[in-house]
């Protein structure tokens, strides 16, 4: 009895398991992407290419605008957005001309390619960092002393800018990063502020500029989203009035009190804040790493699309031969696919229900992905993936390919490591 209950309850298990499998979730290209590919055959594109669409960018660009609604500065995040043409592009569309950076070779390259930039620095650099930067700064239109501001995140790095200030001879303007909830670094104390703040007053040749004050834990914080954002504020707002009180004649006409990020921007579309400029920059391409309720009217506008090499109607494992049970289990493992490199901060897009195979593993040359009967590929063929971010991902496939009216319209080349041999 208890063996043909056994028997029973196995047969009914999986049977259960067999009800619960996979189904197909392969599709083919939607006509968006079949054009997409058409446009990049015509334009013989036959590597892996990073792709902006530059019609839904702009439309990113305005509900950014909308958002921002001119109650703040704007200020371009550089790191999402590493192309000088791609830059010069949201310049013109938003009216700003400040600029976030966070790579000093990038400083270098701005400085001499958008030479009217208003720079600051997103992350406080070693002072050696500062160093290369007026080492190589060949001069031109750029005038650090007033469009360059160094991050300065504690009173030890601040006594390295004021020395490298005097070694130089050279004004450098200095904004204090302010801990405001994130707890990366940056000014956490009243004490930490008013010792910084001496060490500039101090200095003959460093210029107070402002605070910059990032918040990103706010989006993803449990609860309510405001009460973390009010808090951070709040923090921001006393440290506001703690330099003002301090600096007296001394604080700028024209400060910089930056704060915000993609995934926070629109939370302060109403109310009164502490800050005057924000920041953004991945919102208007929109990495699958941003699809999150604050970016819920962006859209995506970037993608990586690498050709088909090889097309096989059977998954192939080596060694053990297990791609028959495999696909009988899981009908969207019936095909595989090795694309033209791989392994990138990225997610399959299209064709619907393409996925990556545990089993065999990621590769930088040809990586494997698996679909559905379902999913007509060929060799040739496009895949197309959407980046988990843009910075860094932008920079690894050369001149960005911007699909416009149907057609790639031009190639923008892409952020340099050595801009001064480029």
């Amino acid at each position: 009895m208890k063996r043909r209950n056994l028997l029973v309850a196995g047969v009914a298990g999986a049977l259960a398991a067999w009800w619960l499998r996979p189904g197909d979730r392969g599709a083919n290209h939607l006509p968006y992407f079949s054009k997409l590919g058409d446009a990049l055959d015509d334009a013989a594109c036959a590597r892996p290419t990073l792709v902006v669409d530059y019609r839904v960018m702009q439309q990113n660009i305005q509900t950014l605008l909308g958002h921002i609604n001119a109650r703040f500065d704007y200020r371009i995040v550089a790191k999402s957005l590493p192309s000088i043409p791609l830059l010069e592009t949201v310049m013109g569309a938003t009216g700003s001309d400040r600029l976030m950076l966070f790579h000093q070779p990038f400083i270098n390259q701005v400085a001499r390619d958008i030479p009217r930039a208003d720079v600051l620095l997103g992350k406080p650099m070693p002072v050696n960092a500062a160093r290369n930067f007026y080492r190589e700064f060949d001069g031109g239109a750029f005038v650090p002393e007033r469009q360059l501001q160094w991050l300065v995140d504690s009173p030890e790095r601040t006594r390295q800018y004021a020395a490298l200030a005097d070694e130089l001879q050279q004004t450098l303007l200095v904004v204090v990063e302010l801990d405001i909830g994130l707890h990366r670094g940056g000014v956490a104390s009243d004490a930490e502020l008013l010792s910084m703040l001496q060490l500039i007053s101090d200095s003959p040749r460093l210029r107070f500029k402002g605070f910059m004050g990032y918040e990103p834990h706010v989006a993803k914080a449990f609860g309510p989203k405001q009460l973390y954002r009010d808090r951070a504020m709040a923090e921001y707002r006393h440290y506001v009035d703690l330099g003002r009180a301090t600096l007296g004649d001394d604080w700028p006409d024209d400060v910089v009190l930056n704060a915000g990020g993609s995934p926070t921007y629109q939370m302060y579309d109403e109310g009164d804040y502490p800050f005057n400029e924000l920041a953004a920059g991945s919102c208007l391409v929109k990495p699958t790493d941003f699809d999150i309720p604050t970016l819920a009217d962006h859209a995506p506008a970037s993608y990586i699309a690498t050709p088909v090499l090889k097309s096989l109607d059977e998954l192939r494992i080596p060694a053990i031969d297990l791609g028959k049970l495999y696909a009988l289990w899981d009908t969207n493992r019936s095909q595989t696919f090795y694309t033209y490199g791989g392994y990138w901060k990225a997610r399959p897009e299209s064709p619907a229900g393409l996925h990556y195979n545990p089993l065999i593993g990621r590769s930088t040359n040809q990586e494997m992905l698996n679909g559905s009967a379902s999913i007509d590929l060929q060799a040739d063929d496009w895949i197309f993936l959407r980046p988990t971010q843009s910075e860094f991902v932008f920079l690894q496939f050369g001149d960005i390919a911007v699909y416009r009216d149907g057609r790639i319209s031009e190639r923008w080349p892409v952020f340099k490591e050595n801009p001064v041999a480029a």
